[in-house]
């Protein structure tokens, strides 16, 4: 069974169908891209699979259990997280405070989130590792707004990460990267990838097919091929396509 599996999706807003019979499926301790040209429903179909807009018809699962409609709290809950394709951070706060929020033990306090964090030496220590591990160490007190762009991307998974998921949704990762941001993020989601189960949603397909497992392309809304990296290099549709110009570059 896979960990997370989406079946039959459809949505449409208005007249405008923008899903169509969509299924993915994405195995454990593995790295899946979704890819596809703009305009194709990949962003819709992300914002579906985590919450953030409810299926028309369909359904998602998430370690057997249905969790369609669930709000994006209770999927955070189950262990899932993303990030954004505009970074959603909190900018005049430090690296650290931006990562201490998001871990369950302050989660779990309530309403006010901040209080008496100061002085919990184990929710500071377990957002410096966290820092550490993204590549941020020495930069826990760094306004957040005053980091680099790549830093910042950086950050945000660093705040994915302190939410403890067992699963990790990445929206356009590289984003306003230039190359050698975009290879110091490819080593990291490298070595993540190694301790958890990721899926991207990204326009690079050099850097997709760098680092998944497995790919699958979404063109006018619906499913239209999906194997390996090297599977999808020989799909005839693809070769054909300006996605297979990118993928061969």
């Amino acid at each position: 069974m896979a960990l997370f599996e989406a079946r039959h999706l459809h949505k449409r807003f208005g007249h405008q169908v923008v899903l169509q019979d969509v299924s993915l499926a994405f195995e454990a301790g593995r790295l899946s891209g979704i890819m596809g040209p703009n305009g194709a429903g990949k962003t819709t179909c992300f914002n579906v699979l985590t919450g953030r807009f409810r299926p028309d018809r369909g359904s998602v699962h998430f370690e057997g259990a249905d969790i369609t409609g669930a709000s994006p709290r209770e999927i955070a809950r189950r262990g899932i997280s993303r990030s954004f394709q505009i970074m959603n951070l909190f900018n005049d706060y430090s690296a650290l405070d931006n990562v201490l929020v998001a871990l369950p033990r302050v989660r779990r306090q309530g309403f006010n989130p901040w209080r008496d964090l100061r002085t919990d030496s184990t929710a500071q220590d377990q957002a410096a590792a966290v820092l550490a591990r993204v590549g941020l160490a020495g930069k826990e007190h760094a306004i957040a707004k005053g980091l680099s762009y790549g830093e910042r991307r950086a950050l945000e998974i660093a705040v994915a990460l302190g939410a403890e998921p067992r699963l990790l949704f990445l929206d356009e990762p590289t984003a306003g990267l230039g190359a050698e941001g975009t290879d110091r993020l490819a080593e990291l989601i490298g070595e993540l990838k190694r301790q958890l189960t990721i899926v991207i949603i990204e326009h690079d397909m050099r850097f997709l097919f760098r680092l998944a497992d497995t790919v699958s392309v979404i063109h006018w809304g619906q499913v239209i091929a999906s194997g390996t990296p090297r599977e999808l290099r020989e799909n005839p549709w693809v070769q054909r396509s300006n996605i297979g110009a990118l993928a061969n570059a």
